[in-house]
């Protein structure tokens, strides 16, 4: 987990469209979201006041190869709109939560 997050940043998430589409709804939390292909727009509230959007899109990208193991990969960037950073990092500290895998 970082310590920070910027409005707009991008990472690789080792995982197949299907996993990333399973795993999102846990991640984001009550937060309302809508999909457009390959896309999201999430809306997010506290207290049931509006704090700003989330907007999420990805791409499949090569394959991460170690050795002889292929592991899918998707590069997915993040736009945030009215969060500021503390926000942003409370947000991001339950997705990360939830979208991380493997490791002890």
């Amino acid at each position: 987990m970082q310590s920070a997050y910027d409005a707009v940043f991008s990472r690789e998430m080792g995982c197949t469209e299907a996993e990333w589409l399973g795993w999102l709804p846990a991640a984001i939390g009550t937060h309302t979201w809508q999909r457009d292909a390959s896309s999201v727009r999430i809306t997010l509230q506290e207290d049931d006041v509006l704090l700003g959007q989330l907007h999420l899109d990805w791409q499949q990208a090569a394959p991460r190869a170690i050795a002889q193991v292929r592991i899918p990969c998707l590069k997915v960037n993040f736009r945030f709109e009215g969060l500021d950073a503390a926000q942003r990092y409370r947000f991001m500290r339950r997705f990360d939560l939830y979208m991380q895998r493997g490791g002890g």
